[in-house]
């Protein structure tokens, strides 16, 4: 070891110049105290002075950036700013359903899925996106075949959050699917079958929040609020349905702070 790195790190425990035997091999077990500091001096002085970790890349293919924000919810467009009445009407609507489906999560449990409903696995991010939106909307297709001869392709048009189907997700799997959806509309529009499933997921989320779930939702309050301010068109069923999110993120999970202020 260099002195200047031996200034910066004394010797906790002094090492002399002993007389070991004749027949000291470093590669056996120490007999002796001395034998052993002897190996622990020599095995130091083998290390090398920069060590490069081995990192697989396959295991970065997953997004690991976490965008963390502070600052609330931008206000509504003037004119769409939703009253203190229709925001605690909503809470109580909301309420209701949430305890609606925890009395009768067992029973929705046990229905049977049609043969065409095959959830996708919790980790499956795009099986979840196409399952809960459709082709259309997940790969943006503007038309789809006429399919009204045989039904309806819920492939295609993604299938609607039936009670049958949220009944048998676990919170694990709650939070996974609203993380990918939050993530799609971080890059994509708002759409009916994208708010009808935010809902749902929201009605199954468990009280008190886990912390990746209390991050999640006030995050996509966010978004709601920034797409909101962009609407162009002023779209009022769609001002509306952002409206909702923001509402229950805010006032039924208790973040206050990100609560449209009744003009």
């Amino acid at each position: 070891m260099e002195p200047c790195v031996e200034e910066l790190m004394p010797r906790l425990l002094p090492v002399g110049d002993w007389d070991l035997a004749e027949d000291f091999d470093p590669t056996v077990p120490p007999r002796t105290p001395q034998e052993y500091l002897k190996r622990v001096q020599i095995e130091a002085a083998r290390c090398p002075d920069v060590v490069v970790a081995k990192i697989d890349p396959r295991k970065l293919k997953k997004k690991q950036t976490v965008n963390i924000s502070i600052s609330g919810c931008q206000p509504a467009p003037e004119g769409y700013s939703p009253t203190l009445r229709w925001q605690q009407q909503q809470v109580a609507n909301f309420s209701a359903v949430r305890q609606s489906l925890n009395k009768h999560r067992n029973h929705w449990r046990s229905q049977h899925l049609d043969s065409n409903v095959i959830m996708p696995k919790s980790e499956d991010e795009e099986g979840w996106k196409k399952f809960c939106l459709g082709e259309r909307v997940h790969s943006e297709i503007d038309a789809l075949p006429n399919n009204e001869s045989i039904g309806i392709d819920y492939m295609k048009v993604g299938f609607p959050p039936l009670l049958s189907i949220v009944s048998r997700m676990n919170q694990a799997t709650v939070t996974s699917v609203l993380e990918y959806l939050i993530s799609w509309f971080g890059e994509k529009k708002f759409t009916p079958e994208l708010g009808r499933w935010l809902y749902a997921l929201l009605a199954c989320l468990e009280k008190p929040l886990l912390p990746e779930a209390h991050s999640l939702i006030r995050q996509l309050a966010r978004q709601c609020s920034e797409v909101r301010v962009l609407e162009e068109n002023k779209n009022e069923e769609q001002i509306s349905a952002l409206n909702l999110i923001i509402c229950l993120v805010s006032r039924y999970f208790d973040q206050r702070d990100l609560a449209d202020e009744p003009s």
